[in-house]
């Protein structure tokens, strides 16, 4: 790496400018890149409500769909409001009661079942259909021109106003995630670095990589918007390590060299075996996301790891660029250590090790039943901001029409109107069930059909398909309407056996079962890769066991403050919040086991090699997981979208709790185990053979 390491230096000029100017097409690629705010569209495109919706779409010609709740509007008014949808660009069809009847009949003589339908109280509702996807642009684009229209008088429901305004929330907030992210990091490293100045060419080096990250995406078609919001922040948290372990080095070396372009070009050198290994087990972690099958893991994997990767890259170019351009003024601005010699809480901590053991073990057990009770949420509405226009629709939607959830039916067109008023009853029937609107039901005993315009024939149903809507009582994600969504496929099975149930309580029903499935598939990938790891770098069967037992301790501990905190948690912090904190945190296990190997093999007995291990690694792993924690507290503190909030809130705790834990409990468990230890590593085994 010597060669290398030269070559920086050599260029270092050339090196500097290319950073910035590739920062353009960057910057570009990140803004073409599509965002994604549909989480429901990862789930797996085999199962059946994923393939039911995409029968919608492409036979049906319908994709997502709409309830808009209208205030005190006359009914004149009201038609002229359906006639300016029907114009909006991706709005196939809109049903309301002057689909079936003309609106010159009095309500009242309409049959109770329609009248409720689409009328309560002082508000009218109207189901509208878009010819794209639920999360399509077109979609997106066609809720805000619909609210344009009606103004305020108008509340849209449904997944894709929901996403709508998800979009607007989060494009409005990003920008500060980042903005607070750096401004935390950074009083950090000011005080725990030698330089007021290295700060803002970390965060530089840093910014660049994000940018070149997110750039990149373009080539990924689109990411989700959970990926474009923790990003910038996550990358920042990981990586940041490797910028202060080559400024470290480079001090290092201008001690040994007189010339800062020599002393430069030994730290490149020497950080790239040493950031090249420590990034191993976080692009492990990430990467251990790509086996959920529901693909927002994918989704998160292969951006996060790919930023990982682009950090180490930058860490070694483009940072020692800056360093050695502005050399000068770096001189300038160094100041005295703030944090004092960590050798006397060493001698602490191995003097009372046991103490420290027994600690650990007495934890174990309320943090295993804490993280087994914690609840989550699978519905993202519940949480958002209730002042969102999509979340007071659903609020009046419930209020004025009793309907908490909607479930769609989709089955054969050629079923006969005696079976499909058959079925309909049935599932009136069912408990939590307020509504049923099929076309058959619609056109009933007391409307000939051939007073039917082809247009409403048309909405409800085409070719092969017939669709009919569901009113439930129940809210998406409940234990009741999962029931009762079982209930109502035993009943469309009964009469169509290629019938199927979609829809968002649908849908995220089997979001919940997936996702169980992916907690553990995740866990056990990721554990296993980082043990592989592990040993191939330790050379060591016990050391891998260890190390991961103490990180998978802390990720315990973190996941099981929400059960005594009376905290709901989001459904994906279950799956990935394990992975990432193991990925990024077990390197403060192994900066300390490996200076513990070596002080060993040098000849110190256990004590004062755990001694010397500890208080050479403490600073570096409070420094690391201080940056950790500053970059994801803030954003946890301000996003508004709990889910962003919750898992930066989850990460930055985890890694103060890794950092207590590796500094806590570590040193007693190489204490404990050290005599199994000698026996099983490979280059440690004379020290056996010696005792």
């Amino acid at each position: 790496m010597q060669k290398f390491g030269k070559g920086v230096v050599k260029l270092r000029i050339f090196i500097f400018i290319l950073a910035f100017v590739l920062a353009v097409p960057a910057a570009i690629g990140m803004i073409k890149t599509r965002i994604n705010y549909d989480i429901l569209s990862y789930l797996p495109e085999d199962i059946d409500t994923m393939k039911g919706q995409q029968i919608m779409l492409d036979e049906f010609g319908k994709g997502g769909f709409a309830f808009v709740v209208v205030d005190g509007m006359s009914d004149k008014d009201v038609v002229k409001l359906k006639k300016e949808f029907e114009k909006v660009p991706a709005v196939c069809d809109v049903l309301w009661y002057d689909s079936v009847a003309d609106i010159s009949l009095p309500k009242e003589v309409l049959p109770d079942e329609i009248y409720s339908i689409f009328n309560s109280k002082n508000s009218t509702m109207l189901a509208v259909f878009f010819d794209k996807a639920t999360s399509a642009d077109e979609s997106l684009e066609a809720v805000v021109k619909m609210r344009e229209i009606a103004g305020e008088q108008c509340f849209i429901s449904g997944m894709t106003a929901i996403v709508e305004d998800i979009k607007d929330l989060t494009i409005e907030e990003t920008t500060m995630y980042v903005v607070i992210a750096v401004i935390l990091t950074s009083i950090i490293l000011a005080v725990t670095m030698d330089s007021f100045l290295i700060p803002l060419f970390f965060m530089l080096s840093v910014g660049l990589a994000i940018l070149y990250n997110l750039g990149t995406n373009i080539f990924l078609g689109e990411i989700s918007f959970i990926t474009q919001a923790l990003t910038a922040v996550l990358q920042l948290a990981v990586t940041i390590d490797y910028s202060i372990f080559l400024w470290h080095s480079y001090k290092e070396q201008k001690e040994h060299f007189d010339n800062n372009k020599q002393a430069m070009a030994e730290a490149i050198a020497q950080t790239v075996s040493s950031v090249v290994s420590s990034s191993v087990t976080t692009v492990a972690g990430f990467l251990a996301l790509c086996f959920m099958s529901y693909t927002l893991g994918l989704d998160m994997g292969i951006v996060m790891a790919k930023g990982v990767v682009i950090g180490v890259i930058c860490c070694i170019t483009v940072l020692p660029s800056m360093i050695l351009v502005f050399d000068k003024a770096l001189e300038k601005t160094m100041h005295k250590d703030i944090i004092p010699s960590m050798d006397k809480p060493a001698k602490f901590i191995v003097k009372h090790h046991i103490a420290f053991i027994i600690v650990f073990i007495a934890l174990l057990i309320p943090a295993v039943y804490g993280q087994i009770n914690t609840e989550v949420y699978y519905n993202l509405t519940d949480t958002l901001p209730k002042d969102l226009n999509s979340v007071v629709a659903n609020s009046k939607l419930e209020e004025d029409f009793g309907m908490a959830s909607t479930h769609i039916i989709m089955c054969d067109s050629q079923m006969k109107p005696k079976d499909v008023n058959m079925m309909m009853d049935e599932m009136s029937e069912v408990d939590g069930v307020n509504m049923t609107m099929a076309l058959d039901t619609l056109i009933g005993s007391s409307i000939p059909r051939e007073m039917i315009p082809e247009s409403v024939t048309k909405i409800l149903k085409e070719g092969d398909w017939q669709m009919m809507l569901v009113g439930s009582d129940y809210k998406v994600a409940s234990q009741d309407v999962n029931k009762q969504i079982d209930t109502l496929s035993k009943i469309l099975k009964k009469y169509d056996d290629k019938g199927m149930l979609i829809g968002e309580a649908a849908a995220t029903k089997d979001l919940i079962s997936i996702t169980d499935r992916d907690f553990k598939v995740v866990n056990i990938v990721s554990i296993g890769a980082i043990f592989v790891i592990i040993l191939i770098a330790l050379k060591s069967i016990s050391l891998p066991i260890i190390l991961v037992a103490v990180i998978e301790f802390a990720i315990t501990v973190n996941m099981g403050i929400p059960c005594y905190t009376h905290t709901v948690i989001p459904f994906i912090a279950s799956v990935v919040i394990g992975t990432i904190q193991l990925g990024a945190t077990v390197d403060y296990a192994i900066l300390m086991t490996t200076r513990y190997k070596t002080e060993r093999i040098a000849g110190k007995d256990k004590n004062e090699a755990v001694t010397i291990a500890l208080s050479t690694s403490i600073k570096s792993i409070m420094v690391s997981a201080l940056g950790f924690f500053a970059s994801t507290f803030g954003v946890g503190l301000y996003s508004s979208i709990d889910m962003i909030s919750q898992l930066c809130t989850l990460m930055s705790r985890g890694a103060l709790i890794s950092m207590v834990t590796v500094i806590c409990a570590l040193p007693s468990m190489l204490l404990l185990f050290d005599r199994l230890i000698i026996g099983s590593t490979i280059d440690m085994r004379k020290i056996g053979k010696a005792n």
